[in-house]
């Protein structure tokens, strides 16, 4: 009889990977050891280390090295992170009132390869006007001094980039007033804590992102599943049954969302919201698969290769695994 084989998965801890987690949904045909790391740390040891058999992965990093003909990983279109991104855009309110203020300014960002910082500039390029060539980057940690790009490339063409002094971070400098905005995936403590004159961009972001899907279609995806190429090629079932598992850990999450006999999540207004997002985005809101993601993978292919972080023009059939491409019916 045929061993499964061990697989190190890692993963954040999410409604949509617990079931995987917690051994209610197994993945066929193997033994999986799940390490359910922060993402900074996932993406720093799966790319600089290519430590994990299965990882979760940044779409940005992922589309870097797969353009180049050098990654390590195959992907699956299993998108366990998504989230709009008007509302990861910080600023000083005493400077900066629209979008079209951020011109000339210093903007920070954790790495300017970051998948959250793509997404922005697409969206300051395509609804404002607001060129990535018009503002001045200065990358860093958030919290903490020294963080640097986990994959090394080349300043883009007409960009002003340029690293944080050492010993600042980046919500220091929001906060101090030596950056005017600040684009991040985690809201800086500056925020949090309430420092003045720091605020969101889009103060009313909720209605901004609303009005956005309405107008584009677009749940802008953060992060994929990726398996080792060299594993996928030796097990050639393999990307179809990490898919397959991932979906329905999904599934699994989703439906509890709708279920208002107990909450599943701390948020009283979990029926509500659970409600109002299938009304806008229909009843598969976290969409999962290649073809019912085509149209948004296909911008961010194209914000990605604009702003000169692609070596070449991907389209979205070349970031998967061809077994995942499509899945049977009953």
């Amino acid at each position: 009889m045929t061993q499964p084989i061990p697989l190190a998965i890692a993963c954040g801890d999410y409604d949509r990977t617990r079931p995987l987690f917690d051994g209610r949904v197994p993945i066929e045909g193997c033994r999986p050891l799940y390490l359910r790391l922060a993402t900074e740390e996932m993406f720093f040891r799966a790319f600089v280390h290519e430590e994990f058999d299965v990882s979760e992965l940044s779409l940005s990093s992922y589309v870097i090295r797969r353009s180049r003909g050098d990654c390590p990983y195959i992907g699956v279109p299993a998108f366990v992170s998504r989230t709009f991104r008007h509302s990861a855009i910080y600023a000083r309110t005493d400077r900066i009132k629209a979008p079209e203020d951020l011109r000339g300014r210093l903007v920070g960002v954790p790495e300017y390869q970051v998948t959250a910082a793509v997404w922005v500039r697409g969206l300051l390029l395509d609804d404002y006007g607001v060129r990535p060539q018009d503002l001045r980057w200065v990358t860093g940690g958030l919290e903490m001094p020294g963080r640097v790009e986990k994959i090394a490339f080349a300043a883009p063409s007409g960009v002003s980039l340029d690293a944080a002094p050492p010993g600042q971070t980046l919500s220091g400098m929001l906060e101090e007033g030596r950056i005017d905005a600040l684009i991040a995936p985690r809201a800086p403590s500056c925020f949090t804590r309430g420092a003045k004159h720091i605020g969101r961009l889009f103060s009313n972001f909720g209605d901004v992102e609303e009005a956005y899907y309405r107008r584009t279609g677009i749940f802008p995806i953060m992060h994929l599943v990726g398996i080792k190429a060299e594993l996928a090629a030796r097990h050639p079932w393999l990307p179809a049954s990490v898919y397959k598992a991932f979906t329905a850990a999904k599934h699994i999450a989703v439906a509890a969302l709708s279920d208002p006999n107990v909450l599943s999540v701390s948020l009283p207004s979990l029926t509500w919201s659970a409600e109002r997002a299938k009304a806008l985005m229909g009843e598969d809101f976290w969409t999962y698969g290649v073809e019912e993601n085509a149209g948004t993978l296909e911008v961010f292919l194209r914000y990605h290769f604009e702003q000169g972080l692609s070596a070449r023009r991907l389209t979205a059939g070349e970031l998967f695994a061809p077994t995942t491409a499509s899945q049977s019916k009953i």
